[in-house]
């Protein structure tokens, strides 16, 4: 693995971050366990930078849906918990788009990773509003819950193993440390803004 030298001291070991951002989850619903199995490793999990910001929240992520897959029927843990994962998804989209991939796209060598970011994003978006306008309480929708769940884990672990080690190339140090500031003003200002659109846009 490339040496990054940012990484050399970072604000938390990977271990701690990873940690931190599992517990930020459980605290929507403490009496859930959190089993997310592995993740793929990446470089930046704990970086001060933009980059280990947006692993942090992928962590979060990560454990949402574990909790979400030991919820049952229509219960309050699981509507609680959906609705977090919503405003999460949609608003970590929108900074990352604004931080990161309106200055990637710009760039030649990496234009394609993040257009292929932007579209993903939009699929996942269609598939969190099919499952808003579904009955949580219906047997399908914990399937349709789990192909989400692969999507958005293919999502961000080719984020975090590709796209981010392409763009981190192209960044300066400087670069990194205001994207951060960017995504922490968008995300805040979107979560709080964000409405769940129900809207059933996959085939049944």
């Amino acid at each position: 693995m490339p040496k990054h030298a940012h990484l050399q001291q970072p604000t938390k070991t990977s271990q701690q971050a990873k940690a931190d951002a599992i517990a930020k989850a459980q605290d929507m619903a403490p009496d859930l366990s959190i089993h997310i199995g592995s993740t793929p490793e990446t470089p930046f999990r704990g970086d001060p930078d933009i980059f280990g910001r947006l692993v942090e929240d992928h962590d979060r992520h990560r454990a949402l849906l574990a909790m979400i897959q030991q919820t049952h029927g229509k219960s309050e843990d699981r509507q609680l918990l959906f609705k977090e994962l919503v405003k999460e998804l949609k608003s970590h989209a929108a900074a990352e788009e604004q931080a990161l991939w309106s200055t990637v796209l710009r760039e030649p060598t990496t234009t394609e990773d993040a257009r292929h970011a932007v579209a993903e994003h939009k699929e996942l978006d269609d598939m969190l509003a099919d499952l808003a306008a579904r009955d949580m309480a219906s047997s399908g929708w914990l399937r349709r819950f789990a192909a989400l769940k692969e999507e958005y884990l293919h999502h961000i672990g080719e984020e975090e193993q590709e796209q981010f080690v392409a763009a981190e190339k192209i960044l300066t140090d400087a670069d990194r440390k205001y994207m951060r500031k960017v995504f922490e003003r968008r995300k805040n200002e979107e979560k709080a803004a964000v409405k769940i659109e129900k809207k059933i846009k996959l085939k049944a």
